[in-house]
């Protein structure tokens, strides 16, 4: 419920306290208030609006921008990074479908008041429908993306550099909206009279600060049309068309924000406003070259994030143009708008890439070893030379004495302790035991 009904339920609280405040400022009465809350509400999806007959087809781009970052965060909130397709499916279709649900509510008021209030009429239902899918779906896309996309990314199986080419695209288009604000405001300051007539308008304190108000609005429009001149292309209301090159002068309408349009003779500090589109170049290069590529990948990741960086401001473009009453059609040339950043995103990137050391050298080869030819076999035939013998040779073993002179060297040792054997028979070198000798006096001790 908070998902699907927070981001809108808290623009139309905003919305009505602006209208109710407006209505009694104007000392107008409260006839058809639903009917104009219905129809601001779906301007702030990008619905075109039609009063007496004439089409207001320029929207301010900030509450579109306001409701994309709320629907994007209430997504984000609620989805488990580790979560399954059904519990995805449901938050994107709760994000999606209680906006739809508010659409056909105000489109069946704003055509109530219709009938009441002649000058008001009903917005295309088709259209309205779109606008409000198309946004909040956007919102839906980012917070759920944020939580599962590296996830999918990794299940579908892509390159790693075609996955982390987003991150250049999006912080190049990030630097190139940035330094087209800081141009704006610079634009502003040296207009700083043309501003300061177009507040004198009105003399009352809410009339200014609705103007103040509805310029900040559109100030998101302003940019996207320097950043569109500092690529090199153009913008247009109407007649008025404006470049870096070229000014041709024409009715604009009377907001203070449009006083930071440049005024004919063009001089040549606007010719400065390329340096904006390098500057945007080189970040979009840097980021490339955070991780060094083979020079065919490198190349290759330029090209795919400037691609995406072109279709991202080519969408926002579309989205901050429309037809304004009698002025016209406001917009930018989308002829020549993506070639403009490609070309400057891609030079200069991929000039960024090679001296920020982008290019991984290619590996070397290895050589291999030589390879070590086996040993000759001896020759049998030839003389074979005996071994030195050794300097110091071992001593010579002493062989072990026979156990039957040793047994008969005990058994004399214990007849001469007897007295059984004389003197001089023990002196003489060889002792005869033959069987012939005559036996003794005395028994042998065996």
């Amino acid at each position: 419920m908070r998902v699907a009904f927070g981001p809108s339920l808290v623009a139309l609280v905003i919305i009505a306290a602006v209208t109710l405040v407006q209505l009694v400022v104007a000392n107008s009465d409260l006839t058809g208030t639903l009917g104009a809350v219905a129809s601001m509400w779906l301007a702030t999806h990008l619905v075109p609006i039609s009063i007496a007959g004439q089409q207001l087809g320029v929207l301010p781009l900030a509450p579109a921008a306001l409701m994309v970052w709320a629907t994007a965060r209430g997504t984000a909130q609620i989805t488990p990074s580790r979560g399954s397709w059904f519990v995805v499916r449901w938050i994107v279709g709760s994000a999606l479908g209680g906006p739809l649900l508010i659409a056909a509510i105000s489109l069946a008021v704003v055509h109530d008041a219709a009938s009441v209030i002649t000058v008001m009429q009903t917005p295309n239902a088709l259209r309205a429908f779109a606008g409000v899918l198309v946004i909040h779906g956007l919102g839906a896309l980012i917070g759920v993306g944020s939580q599962v996309g590296s996830r999918e990314l990794a299940r579908l199986g892509l390159p790693s550099w075609l996955t982390d080419a987003l991150r250049p695209a999006l912080i190049g288009m990030a630097a190139l909206l940035s330094l087209s604000c800081a141009v704006v405001a610079v634009s502003l300051v040296l207009h700083w009279g043309t501003m300061h007539e177009l507040f004198g308008i009105t003399d009352s304190f809410f009339g200014q600060l609705s103007l103040a108000l509805l310029s900040l609005l559109y100030l998101p429009n302003v940019v996207i049309g320097a950043a569109a001149m500092a690529v090199g292309s153009s913008a247009h209301i109407g007649f008025a068309t404006f470049s870096a090159f070229t000014v041709f002068g024409g009715d604009i309408p009377a907001i203070p924000i449009l006083a930071a349009v440049p005024t004919p003779p063009l001089g040549p500090v606007w010719v400065a406003l390329l340096i904006v589109g390098a500057v945007a170049g080189v970040a979009l290069g840097q980021q490339c070259a955070r991780r060094p590529l083979p020079l065919p990948t490198a190349f290759a990741k330029v090209a795919v994030a400037s691609l995406i960086a072109a279709v991202i401001l080519a969408l926002l473009a579309q989205a901050a143009g429309g037809e304004l009453g009698n002025f016209g059609h406001v917009g930018v040339d989308q002829a020549t708008l993506i070639p403009g950043v490609l070309f400057w995103f891609v030079v200069i990137g991929g000039l960024t890439v090679v001296m920020a050391g982008g290019i991984s050298p290619r590996p070397r080869s290895v050589a291999k070893p030589p390879e070590r030819e086996p040993d000759p076999e001896p020759d049998p035939e030839s003389d074979s030379e005996p071994d030195p013998e050794p300097d110091h040779a071992p001593p010579p073993v002493t062989p072990a004495p026979d156990l039957d002179d040793v047994e008969d060297l005990m058994f004399v040792d214990a007849d001469l302790e007897a007295g059984v054997i004389e003197k001089d028979v023990i002196d003489t070198d060889v002792i005869d035991t033959d069987d012939d000798q005559p036996p003794s006096d005395q028994p042998p001790s065996r």
